[in-house]
Formats: C-alpha cells, structure tokens, sequence
C-alpha cells in the first residue's frame, strides 16, 4: 500500500523516533508500505517519520551509474535502529530535496564519509564504512528520525533564500 506523507510542518516531523525492540510482522509490512511510498514517489529515500510512524527505519535506494553515465536505482534497503560514528573532516556540498519538503531543493554540507551500525529486516546487525552518495541519503534519512529537516542545516543567511519556498509548501500541505 502507498502511505500518506507528512509535509513540512506536520509535528511528527520534528519529533525523535523509537528505536524498534521487536522485528514484528506489523514493521515488515511497514517496511514494504514504505518502499511503495519512496518508488511511487521517485525518491531515493524514505523515513518513518515521513508518513506518520514514530520508529527509527528508514529505506533507501543506491544511484547506480552505468558506464554511459545513465543513472538509474539500485535495490531498494531496511535500515533499523542506525548508530553513526567516525564522520570524516572532509565535507561535501550537494543539491538536497525531500519528499516531505516537495519542489525545494538546496546545497547542503555533510561529511563524505561515516561508519554506520544498523540492523536488516531479518535481525542481523550490519557495520558499514559509507562513502560517497550513499553516506548522503543514509544521514539525510536519519535526521528524519531525529526531528531534523534538511534545510535546518542552513546557516540563517542561506535558509532565508528559500524560506518563501518552504512557506509555499506549509501553505499548500498545511493539514487540514
């Protein structure tokens, strides 16, 4: 089943989710609900908080370039209960968007690399050194779960220049 999103504004957003203790029928069907929700929506990433449940899972998509340079998706992935440790000094800048934020996108500064200790759907605990776009999503994806949005990463002078942006979407999305 495709789920609703939850648009900026909506309070869950800002909320820190629950790590989950059990691996129960109810968060595997989450789970494929969610990764309906991100492909029907085109995005590479999406986490629980997105459409209203307070559980620390997100799901990704890898862009997997082929050698022609045609981007295209990888799997899509269960990250459960993610720790992060070790972010490198060296940072990167890229252009962010998100599905709870539609139609804004903005540079954002995080590091290129992190070790991340996360669990799959079938309980097994998996320790990761990411790199390049995939520790990008990967971080994207856990502030969600920590009550942050991407643009909260701005320094006050850059959030000002889409702040009419995001305004429109809390204006169009707004609850009803």
């Amino acid at each position: 089943m495709i789920l609703p999103l939850c648009y900026y504004d909506d309070p869950i957003l800002r909320k820190k989710a629950l790590a989950i203790e059990e691996i129960s029928v109810e968060i595997h069907q989450l789970a494929k609900d969610m990764i309906k929700t991100m492909i029907h929506h085109n995005g590479v990433g999406l986490a629980a908080p997105q459409v209203g449940k307070l559980l620390r899972i997100f799901v990704i998509r890898d862009e997997v370039i082929a050698p022609d340079g045609e981007v295209s998706f990888g799997k899509p992935e269960v990250i459960l209960n993610p720790l992060f440790t070790q972010p490198s000094s060296e940072k990167v800048v890229m252009t962010e968007g998100c599905l709870s934020v539609p139609n804004v996108h903005t540079d954002i500064i995080r590091p290129s690399k992190m070790h991340v200790r996360y669990q799959t759907l079938e309980g097994q605990f998996v320790e990761e050194d990411l790199s390049g776009f995939r520790t990008r999503v990967f971080l994207h994806e856990n502030d969600h779960l920590n009550g942050v949005l991407f643009f909260d990463r701005l320094t006050p002078d850059k959030r000002k220049k889409i702040d009419s942006q995001i305004q429109s979407v809390k204006k169009k999305y707004k609850k009803k």
